[in-house]
């Protein structure tokens, strides 16, 4: 499933020290973290060539990751940007390639992590694995560049929409905002969504975490465990942007009461939709009648203008005129708008 594009010795004693450890330091970096210098190492040719291949370490299981990733030049601070690729996709997948010819524009570094790849292994679909390697990326970055850490983003569409939101429920002090397009977030009921839309993606999720809903209570709690639903609170102040196609789940994967779900999980209860509201705007592909605001405008979403949107606190929802996709003129000029 693929969205469409729209951290007092003696000096001789110290001097010995460092003769010692430094070199050994040198190699053991040359060892764990591995770069391939040559231009576009990925197979998909919409990759910009200023982005290079490399591997760093993951904290989950002590394995070098793959990820591709762009460093700016010169020595000031730098705004990073995590990219994840869709649900089917890995980290050479094109998805994201407009958001790195962003980056390298607006002079931010981005990386874009495999994350165990496709989600149809225990290992992937929202795993302890995914976590950590996302989280290890942060840490690559801010190792080896100097990263603006007031100014570390997060954005995904679809299957990396789900894994943002994933990420962000439980590791909310990292970002400085996070842009979620077309996101699934409870799995259960997606999976039951999943077997009239995509019998695949029925599929995936089955081989990942066990079985259907409802095969034995150890597969329901891979469910649970792996579904931002679990995670998603009030609590949660982080800045974020969820945004889902009017559309999505028609002539898309993900019906849009998944965006909608997660929405109101992070806001107060007298800004949530009411459920006969999500299921007006998910049977009908329509906005109900008393939520249209007729002034509604936003430039950045091109021809997929904005027919929703409502904002409680540091959550923004839109609903938009197109369907699964994501529009990064409008996620990443929100994104540059955000800041601890």
């Amino acid at each position: 499933m693929q969205p469409i594009i729209s951290k007092r010795r003696p000096l001789f004693f110290s001097i010995f020290l460092s003769a010692i450890l430094i070199p050994l330091f040198i190699l053991t970096f040359a060892k764990r973290t591995q770069f391939d210098t040559t231009p576009n190492p990925s197979t998909d040719p919409a990759w910009p060539p200023e982005v290079v291949k490399i591997e760093y370490p993951s904290s989950a299981d002590d394995t070098l990751q793959p990820a591709l990733f762009y460093a700016p030049e010169g020595n000031e601070p730098v705004p990073l940007l995590i990219a994840l690729h869709s649900w089917s996709g890995d980290y050479i997948q094109g998805l994201n390639a407009p958001a790195a010819e962003w980056c390298i524009e607006h002079g931010w570094a981005f990386l874009h992590p495999n994350f165990r790849g496709p989600n149809k292994r225990p290992e992937a679909t929202g795993s302890e694995f995914v976590i950590e390697d996302i989280l290890s990326a942060v840490d690559f970055a801010t190792t080896h560049l100097n990263i603006d850490r007031n100014r570390i983003y997060l954005v995904g569409a679809s299957g990396g929409g789900y894994t943002a939101l994933l990420v962000t429920a439980q590791h909310p002090d990292i970002w400085a905002g996070v842009s979620v397009w077309v996101p699934i977030s409870d799995l259960s009921i997606w999976h039951e969504q999943t077997k009239y839309l995509d019998p695949d993606l029925t599929m995936n999720l089955e081989t990942a975490l066990g079985g259907a809903p409802g095969t034995s209570p150890e597969v329901d709690l891979e469910y649970i465990k792996r579904s931002p639903l679990t995670y998603l609170s009030t609590d949660i102040t982080t800045p974020l942007d969820i945004n889902a196609g009017i559309h999505d789940g028609h002539n898309g994967s993900v019906p849009i009461n998944q965006s909608l779900w997660a929405f109101n999980a992070l806001v107060d209860s007298q800004d949530r939709l009411s459920e006969q509201e999500i299921t007006y705007f998910v049977e009908q592909e329509k906005v109900p009648a008393d939520l249209i605001d007729p002034l509604l405008s936003d430039p950045a979403y091109g021809e997929e203008e904005p027919l929703f949107r409502r904002q409680s606190q540091n959550t923004r929802l839109t609903i938009f005129d197109g369907g699964h996709q994501i529009i990064f003129e409008a996620a990443l000029s929100w994104l540059a708008q955000q800041q601890k």
